[in-house]
């Protein structure tokens, strides 16, 4: 079996690929993490070595790094990079898109390439390549932006990506409303997992009620197929239009049910111990839960 599927990926080129593919959706299955708001020193750089001790203790598998805060926040992720690699904590890059770049929300970009993806392409790929911790490149409001992302687009941004190392993963962050049959199928076979918010976008947007998880995360499963894993994101910070943000009980509830239905979930944002210590006693908690999982499922 072993040698007949070395011989399929050496002779044929598409075999290769759908290979490839698969190991890269399953670098993420299984995620559990947090995104973004991560601690910052006065020079308002990132504090590297305490986020990596929060994700630590958390027992977090991943963490999902912005870039868009400061001009410095590309530079402070090759800092984290080698923390993580040595803790087995994987690692994404996430980017923001043309509807969040400037003058929308300020000055700041993702600098320092703002929206030169094939430059940021290139870019990730050399330094995933060189840290192995970086497996997953993600676009924030994906879905959001089809106009400027066409599938030609993304076809040679991702053909460079995969040029500099065809082990990284690109995850793209998609909302449910955009989830149509006839709109993924022009993008199912570029993406190697999808970000999926949960915001109940099926019946009417709210931060209450985590009661949609398993029929929408069913409704995106069987729009991109089996080989596009669907990692949800779990809002534990107020969403644009939701300013009150999220319950305790809620943010339980929804990691909970996102756990169980989906591939994998992130928490959005990461929270800190001693701003918000009864969300992160709730995500410490069940990220041991499923920390021993792993352990019991890999014995």
């Amino acid at each position: 079996m072993l040698a007949t599927l070395t011989r399929c990926e050496t002779n044929d080129p598409n075999q290769r690929a759908v290979t490839a593919r698969a190991r890269r959706a399953q670098l993420v299955r299984g995620t559990f993490g947090t995104y973004d708001n991560e601690p910052r020193l006065p020079n308002r750089h990132v504090d590297a070595k305490q986020l990596l001790a929060e994700l630590v203790e958390q027992r977090a598998n991943t963490y999902n790094w912005l870039v868009w805060h400061n001009t410095n926040d590309w530079e402070d992720l090759k800092v984290f990079l080698p923390l993580a690699r040595r803790h087995r904590i994987k690692v994404w890059v996430t980017l923001v898109p043309p509807s969040e770049a400037p003058p929308l929300y300020g000055e700041l970009s993702s600098e320092p390439y703002r929206l030169d993806f094939e430059r940021w392409a290139v870019e990730i790929g050399r330094l995933s390549r060189k840290e192995s911790a970086l497996i997953a490149w993600s676009i924030d409001d994906f879905s959001s932006n089809l106009n400027f992302f066409t599938p030609a687009k993304l076809k040679s941004v991702l053909e460079l990506l995969h040029g500099e190392n065809p082990k990284i993963a690109f995850v793209p962050c998609w909302y449910f409303p955009r989830a149509v049959p006839a709109t993924v199928e022009k993008y199912r076979d570029l993406l190697d997992g999808v970000l999926f918010p949960f915001l109940s976008e099926s019946t009417q947007i709210n931060l209450d009620n985590p009661g949609q998880v398993e029929p929408e995360v069913k409704k995106m499963k069987s729009v991109f197929g089996p080989p596009v894993p669907v990692i949800v994101d779990v809002y534990a910070n107020p969403y644009s239009s939701l300013p009150n943000g999220s319950q305790p009980p809620y943010v339980e509830a929804t990691l909970k049910r996102a756990h169980q239905f989906a591939d994998g979930v992130l928490v959005y944002c990461h929270q800190h111990k001693k701003t918000s210590p009864v969300k992160y006693e709730i995500i410490n908690r069940l990220f041991h839960e499923w920390s021993a999982e792993g352990f019991k499922k890999s014995d």
